[in-house]
C-alpha cells in the first residue's frame, strides 16, 4: 500500500494557513484555466444573432450616447480631443474593470455546483474570468485604435506620445483591481446574497467618480482630491495621456493606484483563499 501512494503524481491536502496561497498548483491546472477561459468568451454570445459583433456595438453605442449627451447637451469639456475618442478612451478602460469586478464577485455564488463536485484551486475561476475579459479589451481596444487612426489621418488634435509603453501595465493595474475586489465582494456573498445588486450599483456610481466622461483638469481644486483618490482615476488619465496627450499623468498619482490595487489584489486573494475552505457551509 506505501509503494502505491508513493506513486501519485498530485497528494490533495488542505491548506496549511492562511497564507498558503498553493499558487504552484494554479499554474498546474493552466489547462483547466483555459477551457474556462473558452467556456466564458463562448457561453456569453452563444445562440446570439451578432454573436461577438457585440463586443464591438457596445462602447460603440456607449460611445455616442456619451457624445450626445455629455458632450453636445450638457456640454462637458474634453479638453479639446474629438469626443469621440475621449469617451471611447475612458469607457475602454473602465469596461474591462468593471467586468472584472462584476463578474468575480459572483463566483462563489454562480460555480457553487461545480465546486462542490470536482477538486481544483479555487483561484482558478476568478482568474479565468479576467482573462476571459481580457480578450473582450483587446477587441474594443482595436476599436479604439482604429477610431484613433481615423481622426490622426483627418488632422485631429491628438498626439500619442512615449508613455504608450504603459498601457500593459496600466491594462495590469485594472486586472488587480478588479480581481482584488471582486474576490472580496465574492468572499461577502456568501453569506450576504443581497451584496451583489449593491455591487452592481455601486459599479455605476463609481463612473461617475472616476474622470470616464469628464478630464480632471476641469474640476475644481477642491474636488480633484476626492476624485484622485479613486485608484481608476489615474490610470484612465493615463490612458488617455498616452494615446490623445491630453489627461493627467504624473507618477505620483499612478504609483498610489499601484500600491492601491497590489494591497487590495493580496488581500483579496488572502480572503478568498480563507473563504473557499467552508463557503460550500453557507452558499
Amino acid at each position: 500500500m506505501k509503494e502505491q501512494d508513493e506513486d501519485w503524481s498530485l497528494v490533495i491536502k488542505p491548506s496549511s494557513g492562511l497564507f498558503d496561497l498553493q499558487l504552484k498548483e494554479v499554474w498546474l491546472y493552466r489547462d483547466l484555466l483555459q477551457m474556462f477561459v473558452r467556456r466564458d468568451f463562448v457561453a456569453v454570445y452563444k445562440q446570439t444573432i451578432l454573436g461577438p459583433i457585440w463586443f464591438f456595438l457596445q462602447p460603440l453605442f456607449t460611445t455616442i450616447t456619451f457624445t450626445i449627451v455629455f458632450g453636445n447637451i450638457a456640454g462637458i469639456s474634453t479638453d479639446g480631443v474629438p469626443p469621440l475618442l475621449f469617451y471611447m478612451a475612458g469607457i475602454v478602460g473602465w469596461n474591462y474593470f468593471a467586468e472584472c469586478l462584476n463578474t468575480t464577485s459572483n463566483t462563489f455564488t454562480q460555480n457553487a455546483n461545480i465546486f462542490g463536485k470536482v477538486y481544483f484551486p479555487r483561484l482558478i475561476m476568478p482568474l479565468s474570468i479576467v482573462v476571459s475579459n481580457l480578450l473582450k479589451f483587446g477587441v474594443q481596444f482595436i476599436l479604439f485604435l482604429a477610431l484613433l487612426a481615423y481622426f490622426l489621418l483627418t488632422g485631429a488634435q491628438v498626439q500619442p506620445n512615449g508613455v504608450i509603453i504603459l498601457v500593459p501595465f496600466l491594462v495590469l493595474l485594472m486586472a488587480a483591481l478588479g480581481l482584488g475586489f471582486g474576490m472580496l465582494i465574492s468572499a461577502m456573498t456568501t453569506k450576504y446574497r443581497d451584496l451583489k445588486f449593491l455591487v452592481t450599483f455601486g459599479v455605476q456610481l463609481a463612473m461617475y467618480a472616476s474622470p470616464v466622461i469628464y478630464p480632471i483638469s476641469t474640476l475644481p481644486e477642491k474636488y480633484k482630491i476626492f476624485i484622485l483618490a479613486n485608484p481608476m482615476s489615474s490610470i484612465i488619465e493615463t490612458f488617455r495621456y498616452a494615446f490623445l496627450g491630453q489627461g493627467t499623468f504624473e507618477w505620483v498619482y499612478l504609483g498610489y493606484s499601484t500600491i492601491f490595487a497590489a494591497v487590495v489584489l493580496a488581500l483579496g486573494i488572502v480572503v478568498f483563499n480563507k473563504v473557499e475552505k467552508s463557503f460550500m457551509d453557507t452558499v
